[in-house]
């Protein structure tokens, strides 16, 4: 079909017989009739210089017609519908057990953020490998002169999964590439003291422990008013995720049948109880099944004891155990767990109550508390694989992430061989 319209201005300009070049306020725009699909191919060529345009406005009638030839349609559907297919088939993977809830969560959020920086409306089949070379920039750029806390890591994850849909969409021929080709970025030194993972200090732990017990009594003086109710559970999740590290959907997924209590033990004076703690396969992100032991002398009584109230059953421990065993442990009604926006809201508050420093800077979030749990481990000198067994991850993750030479490490390696004896420093 050829072109109807046959005088143009000084903004129009044909393009071979059937596509015209024209500018719509700075920025000059091509569109095509496309004979199979009886519709206009419009779209912008992206920039505001004459010949520029035109020369990209033939690239693009070659590459339609070839396109139509080839029996490829143009028309499309958008980013926004992309996501959502994939989305919907990242979910039956989820119910086949293939990846957790936790997991699915995480893919959304990284491409919930793509979405933004490519926008909604655009049509996949539009796409370019080029077009997102300054995603890095733009989720690390500055705002209001505050440098946004987003780690390289975080921004490789979301490229991963962003490109892991792309993949899926080319295959459902949605899309003409099957990923970008993003900025290659410089490698992350694990080892520098700035590249460390967000953690606290021993002694800010020390003061947010502190203060935790007295925001949990607190809370604890009028359990039964549902804000203080969330409030303690919070208060003891946070607690729970200190001393077992635990992965947060790995973590509100627990049920008090996960939980075994042990012998009561004492050590150094103090009284303590063994608790086993198995994380199945179903909630764990890695999809396998895990036992291991902590102590506890605290968390664990003191959730008991509140849901005991909250059954209002003044019954024996092994009775209350068989009563709730199939309840959620980190939950207000034993059915449905407390919210991830709860859990920061109080561990906020608990940071800002033990005066701990520039939190916002330095990224502390709940999971800073399973970071500091495998710093501790690491820097006691566990294996890396007793580490990576306990925590549920690789030895691989332990050594690249976590073994990064600490101060408290190099004292503990410099005196590995030698002992005090009558006041000297002498070799074992």
């Amino acid at each position: 079909m050829t072109l109807k319209k046959q005088e143009f201005s000084d903004d129009e300009i044909p393009i071979f017989e059937d596509a015209l070049v024209y500018k719509r306020g700075e920025y000059w725009q091509m569109r095509m009739w496309l004979a199979k699909e009886h519709k206009y191919a419009r779209f912008s060529l992206k920039t505001r210089n004459r010949s520029t345009a035109i020369d990209k406005a033939k690239l693009h009638y070659h590459e339609l017609m070839a396109g139509q030839l080839q029996g490829k349609s143009y028309f499309s559907i958008t980013t926004r519908m992309g996501v959502e297919m994939y989305l919907e088939h990242r979910k039956k993977d989820v119910t086949n057990g293939f990846i957790v809830s936790g997991r699915y969560n995480t893919i959304a959020t990284h491409l919930k953020h793509w979405l933004t920086f490519i926008g909604k409306d655009v049509k996949l089949k539009e796409l370019e490998r080029t077009d997102c070379e300054d995603y890095f920039a733009s989720r690390t750029k500055t705002k209001k002169k505050e440098t946004i806390r987003i780690s390289q890591t975080t921004v490789e994850n979301e490229q991963s999964s962003v490109n892991a849909m792309m993949a899926w969409l080319y295959k459902h021929k949605e899309t003409y590439i099957d990923g970008f080709d993003f900025k290659k970025l410089k490698a992350v030194d694990k080892g520098s003291e700035a590249n460390r993972r967000n953690t606290f200090t021993d002694d800010e732990t020390a003061r947010w422990t502190v203060e935790l017990s007295k925001y949990i009594k607190e809370a604890e003086k009028d359990w039964s008013e549902p804000n203080n109710l969330v409030k303690a559970v919070c208060g003891y999740y946070l607690g729970f995720s200190l001393i077992t590290g635990l992965r947060r959907g790995e973590q509100l997924q627990l049920k008090w049948s996960d939980i075994e209590d042990m012998e009561h033990t004492e050590a150094r004076g103090n009284g303590f109880d063994l608790i086993k703690v198995t994380v199945r396969g179903e909630t764990s992100k890695v999809r396998k099944t895990r036992q291991f032991v902590v102590k506890d002398s605290v968390y664990l009584k003191g959730l008991i004891e509140l849901t005991r109230r909250r059954h209002k059953e003044k019954i024996a421990e092994p009775k209350l155990y068989e009563l709730v065993k199939d309840e959620l442990m980190f939950s207000t009604n034993g059915k449905t767990a407390i919210t991830a926006r709860a859990i920061g809201i109080h561990f906020d508050k608990l940071v800002a109550l033990a005066k701990i420093p520039n939190s916002d800077k330095r990224g502390l979030v709940p999971y800073s508390l399973r970071h500091y749990f495998i710093t501790q481990r690491v820097n006691s000198n566990l294996p890396p694989a007793s580490v990576a067994e306990m925590c549920g991850t690789s030895i691989t993750q332990i050594e690249k992430t976590y073994y990064h030479t600490t101060e408290a490490k190099m004292i503990s390696n410099a005196l590995a061989d030698y002992e005090y004896k009558d006041g000297m420093l002498i070799p074992k």
